[in-house]
């Protein structure tokens, strides 16, 4: 090798090539994943992002203010930040400006930033730009030390690693990227979603965050997609355009493309269209016109004899008017790229935020201690105004004069008395008040008017406040949930100031349909025995009949040679099959299930055992049952536990509670605690209420008190309750009854005895009382055995010991007055008692009425 390739003071080193490329590729790579391809999963922007964002920040193109000329902002962020070239800023610029790409824009832009059919924008020399209110939120309070700096690549400017980001970016906007040997690719979600449960399962998340919510609107078929991302990071969803038909003057029906997938070009799918119609795919299509303008708006021409939905069917085929979104939630997390599920990229930014609020209050507290400080100094001046002005007008120059009052030092009485706090006892040393050399610096700069009265009032006024903010801001460092409170307000603010309503439908598979819209709603009978059998009945198969018949063999009992082998109908309930119902236990636990779920049986079975169906614990048995009407809002949402009503629990000792219907809308397969059942009491009823109804408990003594439900104010499930009523030895609660001014209350005793009684006979009284006489017990009526709200229109179902079932109309029972017996509601066999009686729906009433339960 010629010796003249070197010079002589070049040190020559050998190196295995392979290893020498590997390396440089692995610091290549780290440098792209880290340092430009992929979002950070704090504030979700990529590095170019983040620079032009706080370049317009620094050039001062905030909301209302002028816009400026791209080709500045483009050139500021290339000189100062981002040496890459203008051709790699300029189309990240125009992309955070386009509608079409982003949920919510982070750059307002002005003149001609291309078009959802793949326009491109004009020349940056001709377009201009500014910040808009969500863009300027992710830096809110940047320049309260909220996030860290770094030196920019020429060490001439600083630039920040993070933004403080006020709203979570990432979630909102998504993004896409591609680096070496991974790639990115997010979908945005609604502005408007919040979650307010730290400790939420994703099952649960989905209920407020429903799927991706695109910027071209569109609709997304299915939720196994969703669910999949939801719990890993990684899915795919299917999004199709929104298609709707019109019927025009001639007979000839139109299809309307009016919303397109998210990045689909739209030129380029009518073009497609045409390509189809022209090829003979699509030969039931005459015409095809874009008559789009910011709204799409793609007609497509039928033939006479076309039918649309084939043609439908067509197009998702054939064209990009069906997608699939293929989601890869990768992001940078702790400086390393990590695949997120959506719990992690929620934590992700909460983490932030609350390190974002705790600098930033440190930073506040930082000003305000300092400026308390001066104003301290102030103070001291102002009290010692005479000796401070002898100082000054002394001392040879502004030296002399700073090094004088530096020497004063007092006590912390002496303090005390200028109306200064010592809010920090460093302040002090040797038990002396020494004045700093910035409150010297404050007291020789005093002006002549600020030693008016005014103005020494508003000193103190500020030091007063500054004070309360001191004290307000060490609060808030040292309680986690005043921080948690904090942020979870100042997304409120943002979600209520810039959440709009989500623009993308989520619409089931057809292999994900809902399997109550396979099921009728049609009214149902649930029985349950005492042995824990449980079966649902179709309604019609029980007939009318008059008081004191027979009835009919409703279910099937046992008989055995010990009493503990025999068995007999305990519970009754109606419902319909879309509904749910709420089970619970003596021993206040309680279990939701649809009643689609139970069993369906024939009018004789004897029913399956309990224990098929729900999770009980050994020694629990079903008390009370509640049926809720299963309930949707306009857009098919599932609000059945948001309707703003209350459980009412009763137990035998004469406890009574209230608890929101909305502390059990997440009911564990296992069951929850509904109330506190103290030892030697049980839960007898449960009733669903408005939270100011009326109630009345009735005991197997005869005796009642009415009662305002207001009297019982709302608790939390594991809450114990309240007294409702006092009970003689050896009497308990039987039943629990909801007032209704225009019924009745119809009572039962064991020996088939019973009777309807006003309302108005009842007076309300405070809860606690002993009540008043209901029905009056004797040998011939037995112990009551249950009560009821009815009208006349009502008919109820009898049921006994040996399984018996009488329905009857409520009409043929007289009314009677309180302290009566009653009339003969049904004939018993020897040996026979009435165990209970309950409402039943009638099916013409169950689709006329969606009776909600509230009088079952």
């Amino acid at each position: 090798m010629p010796e003249n390739l070197f010079s002589p003071s070049e040190r020559i080193e050998r190196v295995n090539v392979a290893e020498e490329i590997r390396n440089s590729f692995l610091d290549y790579s780290m440098s792209v994943i880290i340092s430009r391809a992929l979002p950070d999963a704090r504030d979700g922007l990529k590095p170019s992002q983040r620079r032009i964002l706080y370049a317009m920040h620094e050039m001062g193109l905030h909301p209302g203010r002028s816009t400026s000329k791209c080709a500045g902002i483009v050139g500021d962020t290339m000189k100062k930040y981002h040496p890459h070239g203008d051709q790699a800023i300029y189309p990240t610029l125009v992309h955070m400006a386009e509608p079409w790409s982003m949920r919510e824009r982070l750059i307002e832009g002005k003149g001609n930033f291309g078009s959802v059919e793949g326009d491109p924008p004009a020349a940056m020399r001709y377009t201009e730009a500014r910040l808009t209110h969500l863009g300027a939120m992710l830096m809110d309070d940047i320049s309260k030390d909220t996030v860290d700096y770094v030196p920019s690549y020429d060490e001439k400017n600083m630039e920040p690693v993070v933004l403080p980001a006020a709203f979570p970016n990432l979630l909102v906007n998504g993004g896409t990227g591609i680096a070496v040997g991974m790639a990115t690719n997010l979908a945005p979600h609604n502005l408007g979603a919040q979650i307010d449960k730290p400790e939420i399962t994703i099952p649960q998340l989905m209920k407020y965050m429903k799927g991706p919510d695109f910027p071209t609107g569109c609709t997304l078929i299915g939720m196994e997609g969703i669910k999949n991302y939801f719990e890993t990071g990684r899915g795919s969803v299917r999004v199709r355009a929104k298609l709707t038909t019109e019927m025009p003057k001639g007979g000839k029906e139109n299809i309307i493309v009016e919303e397109i997938p998210f990045n689909v070009n739209r030129s380029e799918l009518v073009l497609r269209i045409a390509d189809l119609v022209n090829t003979k795919e699509l030969s039931e299509v005459t015409d095809v016109r874009d008559e789009s303008d910011e709204r799409t708006r793609v007609v497509i021409e039928l033939k006479r004899d076309a039918v649309a939905k084939i043609v439908i069917n067509k197009l998702y085929k054939l064209t990009a008017m069906e997608t699939s979104f293929a989601v890869n939630q990768l992001a940078i997390d702790g400086g390393r790229p990590k695949t997120l599920n959506l719990k992690e990229l929620i934590n992700c930014y909460i983490e932030h935020r609350r390190e974002v609020v705790m600098r930033r209050t440190r930073y506040e507290l930082r000003e305000a201690q300092r400026r308390a400080e001066l104003l301290e100094g102030y103070l001291i001046a102002l009290a010692n105004l005479d000796d401070v002005i002898k100082i000054v007008r002394r001392a040879a120059d502004r030296e002399e004069a700073r090094v004088k009052l530096a020497a004063y030092n007092f006590t912390r009485a002496q303090v005390e008395s200028f109306g200064i706090e010592i809010h920090a006892p460093a302040r002090l040393t040797n038990g002396r008040y020494l004045i700093s050399a910035e409150q010297v610096t404050a007291i020789l700069d005093l002006r002549l008017y600020q030693l008016t009265g005014l103005e020494r009032e508003k000193i103190t006024d500020e030091y007063s406040d500054l004070l309360k903010k001191i004290k307000d801001l060490i609060d808030i460092l040292a309680k986690e949930i005043r921080v948690l409170s904090i942020i979870k307000k100042e997304l409120q603010t943002v979600r209520d100031k810039h959440g709009d309503p989500r623009r993308t439908q989520i619409v089931p598979d057809e292999g994900e349909m809902a399997i109550e819209d396979l099921i009728a709603n049609e009214g149902v009978i649930i029985t349950i025995t005492h042995n824990s059998l449980i079966k649902r009945t179709n309604i019609s198969s029980y007939r009318a009949q008059r008081r004191g018949g027979r009835g009919v063999i409703g279910m099937t009992t046992r008989e055995g040679d010990k009493p503990e082998d025999d068995d007999f109908v305990e519970h009754l309930f109606t419902a319909s099959t879309h509904d749910y119902l709420m089970f619970f236990t003596n021993t206040g636990r309680v279990y939701v299930e649809r009643v689609h779920e139970i069993p369906d049986m024939g009018r004789a079975a004897k029913g399956r055992s309990i224990a098929n169906l729900l999770e009980m614990k050994p020694g629990e048995r079903v008390a009370a049952l509640i049926r809720v009407e299963s309930k949707k809002d306009p857009q098919g949402n599932d609000v059945t536990w948001k309707a703003g009503n209350f459980v009412l629990f009763a137990t035998q000792q004469g406890t009574v509670k209230k608890t929101p219907l909305e502390d059990f809308g997440n009911v564990r397969k296992g069951g929850i605690i509904a109330i506190g059942i103290e030892q030697g009491d049980n839960l007898i009823e449960a009733r669903l209420t408005t939270g100011t109804s009326e109630a009345v408990l009735i005991t197997r003594e005869g005796m009642s008190i009415r009662f305002e439900e207001s009297d019982v104010r709302p608790m939390g499930r594991p809450a114990t309750g309240v007294r409702g009523i006092s009970l003689e030895k050896d009497d308990r609660v039987v039943a629990l009854a909801v007032v209704d001014t225009t019924a009745t209350l119809l009572v039962a005793g064991e020996n088939g005895i019973g009777k309807r009684t006003s309302f108005e006979e009842y007076r309300v009284q405070s809860r606690g009382g002993k009540g008043i006489i209901t029905m009056k017990t004797t040998d011939k009526t037995g112990k009551v055995v249950g009560a009821l709200t009815v009208v006349d229109a009502d008919e109820i179902m009898l049921l006994t010991q040996q399984g018996q079932m009488v329905r009857t109309g409520v009409h043929d029972i007289r009314e009677a007055g309180r302290n009566t017996q009653g009339v003969k509601l049904i004939n018993l066999t020897e040996g026979d008692k009435l165990t209970a009686v309950a409402r039943v729906v009638s099916e013409n009433e169950e689709d006329a009425t969606g009776e909600s339960g509230l009088n079952v």
